[in-house]
């Protein structure tokens, strides 16, 4: 009795500790910002500041209070907005107080998420509903969306914008998890197997209308994966991967922006005035900041076109160094890993599975967008999580981590489906 009360004692000094860190971190990383702009920035900029870090720590409390899931991933997420905020508010103030306003609204829509999953116990019936919204979702960005960096993927309400296919991935994975939950009963009607390759094919198929080649190629990557680890049949993951790269293909043949982008990928120093000025800049911008970077304020990320959102890795690995890029990834890691932990231990199916899809959502974005900017891959549109300007993919993000918290509980409903 005695020694599990002292690991229950130790467990939570070790959250103290984490917890008190990651506020310095913050008011470090925010505060060389906040310095670099003293001259233009203003009295709400203070209280925006320290609203943050109120809410980190009241945050982060009241989780350890509601919840007996894993503590670390909203540290981990805090930790990834801590480092992207402080660049971003050093390259625009106005754009940086604003993803400010992004983060706690998204910290708002983290709990809600948490409680919403815990007040109705039958989430794994809803495939038809996750597919209608998704569908509505497209429809709606097909009708009355508008075209930015060559893709019909925005929605813009006088100031505001809107990028629908970042929440549409929360139903994604809803319906991946209720899919191979009830995998036996669509098994015996015909064709019943092939159900979730045909609705992630619809998807597609939208995306396609729409030109969002990056949110299409995760949404494919997450499917194969998803069979990869839920379906004994190698003969339709090996149909899905040809269909990948046809379907890639069709794309450079099609849309003109796609072949600029693998033409920049191949060879962006032919046309390093235009096409190749975007990712030259970022290359120059890495490698000018060494390992140890070059210091808030002393580089010049501002050169990179759009640094604070497609290209805001380079930017951190130009005035912060090489390390902090490395501690950026591996930071993704470990989110990543606790998502696939919580899969392993938890013991309700379509828990376990929706554990699972976020992790593989979070780490193909992740490698999509790193892969892009270190011109491993062509560049696509997509954001890096939780860092990257922008408040679709930040309360999106912050939808699935609420997700996340959850499925890391102990499901106490649900037995009839584990069979």
């Amino acid at each position: 009795m005695n020694r599990i009360k002292n690991l229950t004692v130790n467990k939570r000094r070790s959250q103290r500790k984490a917890v008190f860190l990651l506020l310095i971190f913050e008011f470090l990383s925010l505060s060389l910002a906040l310095i670099y702009n003293i001259e233009s920035i203003k009295a709400t900029d203070f209280i925006t500041y320290l609203a943050l870090l109120v809410s980190t720590l009241l945050s982060t409390m009241l989780l350890g209070r509601i919840s007996k899931s894993d503590g670390i991933l909203l540290m981990i997420v805090n930790m990834l907005f801590s480092i992207g905020v402080a660049l971003i508010y050093r390259l625009d103030p106005a754009l940086g107080k604003r993803q400010l306003q992004y983060y706690l609204a998204g910290l708002v829509l983290f709990f809600i998420t948490y409680f919403i999953l815990k007040a109705y116990p039958s989430w794994h019936k809803l495939s038809k509903f996750y597919v209608g919204i998704s569908v509505v979702l497209f429809v709606i960005t097909l009708v009355f969306g508008s075209y930015l960096g060559g893709a019909k993927n925005w929605i813009f309400i006088g100031s505001i914008s809107i990028q629908p296919s970042e929440f549409i991935k929360v139903p994604l994975a809803f319906f991946i998890a209720s899919f191979y939950t009830h995998y036996n009963e669509y098994a015996k009607k015909p064709f019943g197997k092939y159900y979730m390759n045909l609705i992630i094919y619809v998807f597609i198929g939208f995306l396609f209308l729409q030109k969002d080649l990056g949110t299409a190629l995760i949404f494919f990557g997450t499917m194969i994966l998803s069979q990869f680890v839920y379906n004994k049949d190698r003969k339709l993951i090996l149909v899905n991967m040809v269909a990948m790269v046809l379907g890639s293909i069709v794309a450079y043949f099609l849309f003109s922006h796609v072949r600029i982008r693998v033409a920049t990928w191949r060879d962006p120093w032919s046309d390093i005035d235009v096409t190749g000025y975007q990712i030259t800049q970022a290359l120059f911008a890495m490698a000018s900041g060494g390992l140890f970077g070059s210091g808030i304020g002393l580089g010049r990320p501002d050169f990179i076109p759009v640094a604070e959102s497609d290209f805001i890795f380079s930017a951190i690995c130009e005035e912060m160094g090489i390390f902090m890029g490395i501690a950026v990834v591996l930071l993704f890691m470990i989110l990543v890993y606790r998502a696939i932990k919580i899969s392993l231990i938890q013991k309700d199916k379509f828990y376990s599975i929706l554990a699972f899809v976020i992790g593989i959502l979070f780490a193909l974005q992740t490698f999509i967008i790193l892969g892009g900017v270190l011109k491993l891959i062509p560049l696509t549109g997509v954001t890096l999580p939780f860092i990257s300007q922008g408040g679709s993919s930040m309360l999106a993000g912050f939808i699935l981590l609420g997700c996340l918290q959850y499925c890391g509980e102990e499901i106490k409903y649900g037995d009839e489906i584990n069979d």
